[in-house]
């Protein structure tokens, strides 16, 4: 059965900014909600992650709604990708894909040629057929997802050591400088631990260096 009712914080086409697949066409697709932050400004101080950049609340950007099932949202889906164009590329990222993904998105868009990409927080478990995954962990919060393609740790955290994630089962480590307003100070202490610590690379936010979404 398709399962019912995905809501979708918004959707569009653009390059992978971040990690391994850096410069990759790729359309996003954001899912409302997340399990460590209710993504309201009044809760972010006492919230599990609260550094986030990103608005997951609603259904009103870009490109976004509720789809009834699966194949309603497939569809959405393949209609950002360029026509005809081979090298299908999905990320879905959230809030916390993990909340709504499902087998039935997974496997009706590996029917129309999609490689998926899920960025999570690691804390649920996710459908076994992703093809490529990413995992960020949060301080304070417990790894259910302690394998897969990249791990990729916003740094410097509070109450988080890089080292605590090395014993992992992932084949690429990265590090992304935490945005905030001590940006340039965290880009230089992460580019720092990297020449100290080679297990690491570093991850630059490149679409907002090139002005994309």
């Amino acid at each position: 059965t398709l399962k019912g009712m995905y809501q979708i914080k918004e959707m569009y086409y653009t390059l992978q900014g971040e990690g391994a697949r850096a410069g990759r066409p790729s359309v996003f697709c954001r899912f409302t909600g997340c399990n460590l932050w209710s993504g309201r400004e009044k809760d972010r101080s006492e919230a599990v992650c609260n550094f986030c950049d990103t608005d997951f609340v609603g259904v009103d950007g870009p490109g976004g709604g509720k789809f009834a099932d699966a194949l309603e949202l497939s569809n959405a889906i393949e209609s950002l990708w360029p026509s005809n164009e081979p090298n299908k590329y999905l990320v879905f990222t959230g809030g916390e894909p993990g909340l709504q993904l499902d087998d039935a998105i997974v496997d009706q868009l590996h029917l129309k040629g999609f490689e998926i990409a899920v960025e999570t927080n690691g804390t649920l478990d996710l459908p076994l057929k992703i093809d490529w995954l990413t995992v960020s962990p949060k301080a304070d919060s417990s790894l259910k997802i302690q394998a897969g393609n990249e791990l990729k740790l916003v740094y410097p955290q509070v109450n988080v050591s890089p080292q605590s994630y090395e014993g992992l089962d992932f084949e690429n480590f990265y590090l992304q400088p935490m945005d905030n307003a001590d940006k340039d100070k965290n880009t230089q202490k992460t580019i720092q631990y990297c020449l100290e610590n080679p297990k690491w690379k570093l991850s630059l936010q490149t679409h907002k260096y090139m002005g994309i979404a």
